[in-house]
This record gives C-alpha cells, sequence and structure tokens, in this order.
C-alpha cells in the first residue's frame, strides 16, 4: 500500500463528501439502471450486467475510501472508475440522450465533461494518493 498522508479536516470532509456521492450513484445504478443504461455505449457488452456491476464498484470505493484499511487503493479504484466510465458521459453529450424523459443540453454536458478530470483528481487526493496541488514546497 501508499504511505500514509496528513490528515487534515478539509481532506476528511472531502473524503466523505465523495463517499456519500459514489454510495448515492451506486444505489441509483442498481435500483434505477434506466438512466445509465441509456447513455451506455452501444460497443459495451451486457450492459445490464455492466451497469449493475459499476454500481457495486461504487459502492465498494465509497466505503473503501472512509475505511484506513483499504481507503489507499480505493481511492485509485474510484479514479479509475471515473476514467473507465468517460465514454458514457461523452456518448451522453454528443447524442444528447434523454434520462427521464428530458434532455440536459451544453449547459450540463459541457461542465461534466470538463469535471471528470477534476473527479479523478479528487478520488486520488480524498484518499491520500496524491498531494498536488497543495503540496508544500521544501
Amino acid at each position: 500500500m501508499g504511505q500514509s498522508k496528513p490528515q487534515t479536516v478539509t481532506r476528511i470532509i472531502f473524503r466523505w463528501l465523495i463517499a456519500i456521492l459514489y454510495f448515492g450513484a451506486g444505489i441509483a445504478h442498481i435500483l434505477q439502471p434506466e438512466g445509465f443504461l441509456a447513455i451506455t455505449p452501444d460497443w459495451v457488452p451486457f450492459p445490464e450486467q455492466v451497469v449493475f456491476w459499476t454500481g457495486a464498484a461504487e459502492i465498494a470505493g465509497a466505503i473503501g475510501i472512509v475505511t484506513q484499511r483499504f481507503r489507499y487503493a480505493a481511492a485509485i479504484g474510484l479514479a479509475l472508475y471515473a476514467l473507465c466510465v468517460w465514454p458514457a458521459n461523452i456518448n451522453h453529450a454528443v447524442n444528447n440522450i434523454a434520462m427521464g424523459g428530458s434532455t440536459l443540453g451544453p449547459g450540463y454536458h459541457i461542465p461534466r465533461l470538463i469535471l471528470q478530470p477534476v473527479i479523478i483528481w479528487w478520488a486520488l487526493w480524498a484518499g491520500g494518493v496524491t498531494d498536488w496541488p497543495f503540496r508544500r514546497k521544501k
């Protein structure tokens, strides 16, 4: 496992916030998969199973990132997860796929696509994998 990074109140708050968001998204993937299935690219095999297991991965990552023993690995897992689902976000944006009967438009899609790297970084920072850009120069 990685080195233990010093804890800060801000990091702890952001760790719990990302855990809550991923946990909620995981529950939604499992209980209400229709919207996620709609944005899943056609080239993804077994989309129903993929959506279910991505939900399970989000829940596991959310629990792991707030657990000292699994935090580092969970942070890497959540970052990789966010990278792997980016094609679904791109598909959603490019094809303006309706979810819940309505489309979201560029005011949602453009910021969402731009923020995906921030979500990846957030998982890594909250889990103590990186201190960038807050590391102090020596």
